[in-house]
């Protein structure tokens, strides 16, 4: 394997030195970066036997690219396309049940601060209000890394790391996993409970508990069914808002406009979410 100095060499690409603020360079003007001119890297100007002595360091620019890269890999990895229709105006808030899980998702996309545990029986909104947060997140801020995945697939993704023909290695997207600034997390609890998939969610979870990272968590399981360690961390009240969504199966409720109307018609059978 060749060291990334000899790689830059052999690409004949000049790296520029930094002084103080400065820098200085003998790439064209006409770069698109002030800074690097384009490099992508930077030498400090430090004398010999200096720690930073020789060694480069990405510019701003590539920093903010990988940045960017990484976003739009967690976007795709999210494959939110499906659910566009899941914002907050596509949510009916009027169903009972419902109201408080609504303004509190609302308030929670607002600030992103600490978690959201969103718990309730299936169909009662929980994932559409997930999502919506999520969509909402990405439309306020576009360079945020916000993922959004079912706690199974989420699993699996991690699975196909190990197949040597995969792009992303294991290590890398683990840490994108549990790094990025907003993770939604659908379905927890229903999961196959390998001792493997119970360690790496909890590595996961106690990560972001440490750090204090933005997380959105909905279950429709017992308590029993998430790994006790994981469920300490949910359910601490200094960091988590938990919800219980006590609203009825929206697909029971198209079920039954349907058989009412001849139809699934508009208004609460026509929305929700599970």
């Amino acid at each position: 394997m060749k060291r990334l100095g000899d790689v830059i060499k052999s690409l004949d690409i000049s790296i520029p030195i930094t002084i103080g603020t400065a820098t200085t360079s003998t790439a064209p003007a006409s770069a698109k970066c002030p800074i690097c001119q384009d490099a992508g890297y930077l030498r400090r100007d430090v004398p010999v036997g200096h720690p930073s002595f020789g060694r480069i360091y990405p510019c701003e620019c590539k920093t903010r690219e990988q940045h960017d890269k990484l976003a739009r890999e967690l976007r795709d990895l999210s494959n939110l396309d499906a659910f566009l229709e899941r914002t907050f105006a596509d949510f009916d808030p009027t169903i009972d049940g419902v109201q408080d899980a609504y303004a509190v998702a609302q308030a929670f996309a607002r600030d992103l601060d600490g978690w959201l545990f969103l718990h309730g029986n299936c169909g009662g909104g929980k994932t559409h209000l997930a999502v919506a947060i999520a969509l909402d997140a990405m439309a306020r801020h576009p360079n945020q890394r916000v993922l959004f995945a079912v706690v199974p697939d989420l699993l699996d993704h991690l699975r196909a790391t190990f197949d040597p023909g995969n792009a992303v290695a294991y290590d890398d997207r683990f840490e994108q996993i549990r790094n990025a600034n907003l993770l939604v997390l659908d379905d927890l609890g229903t999961e196959n409970t390998t001792p493997w998939a119970r360690e790496k969610l909890y590595q996961i979870f106690n990560h972001r508990y440490n750090q204090r990272l933005p997380t959105v968590v909905t279950s429709n399981q017992d308590f029993k069914r998430i790994e006790d360690r994981v469920l300490s961390r949910i359910l601490d009240t200094r960091l988590t808002r938990y919800v219980h969504v006590d609203a009825e199966d929206y697909r029971r409720r198209r079920l039954a406009g349907q058989g009412a109307h001849g139809g699934f018609g508009s208004g609460v059978g026509a929305r929700g979410g599970r």
